[in-house]
């Protein structure tokens, strides 16, 4: 066999260098490439992890603000319950105390006329009894006798009274 011409030779060198060059080049940005997506897994792997723990504690301040909810819901449930005792307490003292109210209405619509007749019977007490020998001979122009009986009833009556 014989060698080839330098010239073939030549120019499979160039080629072999071109090919060499290439090579070179694509590891190069395989390198690159390999790089970048290393870089941009620890990125995302970084951010996952800090994800994942923001995500865990937005989960424990949830399960807080659910137990903090939960215990104002008991608290407000046993004041309900206590604020419904007394009222039932209050309902029933009312029941209680409504007939007693209904008799001291009467009383205080009934007072005005009483109050006249203790007055009444205060001045026919200051008055007093009419003597036994004035009953007889009313003097001309006064009240007949039975008037006198009457008033003498009431003031004896009044005065026998303890």
């Amino acid at each position: 066999m014989s060698a080839p011409p330098a010239l073939q030779i030549r120019e499979a060198n160039a080629h072999l260098a071109a090919v060499h060059r290439r090579a070179a080049e694509l590891e190069a940005r395989l390198d690159a490439a390999e790089r970048t997506v290393h870089a941009q897994a620890e990125r995302l792997a970084l951010q996952d992890q800090q994800l994942r723990a923001a995500l865990d504690e937005l989960g424990r301040a949830k399960d807080r603000e659910i137990a903090t909810l939960q215990e104002q819901l008991m608290t407000s449930e046993a004041t309900v319950h206590s604020l419904q005792a007394a009222v039932h307490q209050r309902d029933k003292l009312i029941r209680q105390l409504q007939p007693r109210a209904e008799l001291l209405q009467d009383i205080c619509r009934r007072r005005p006329p009483l109050a006249g007749l203790l007055a009444a019977l205060t001045e026919a007490e200051r008055l007093g009894p009419v003597p036994a020998s004035d009953l007889g001979h009313p003097p001309p122009g006064d009240l007949p006798a039975s008037a006198f009986k009457s008033t003498a009833i009431i003031g004896v009556s009044h005065r026998a009274r303890p």
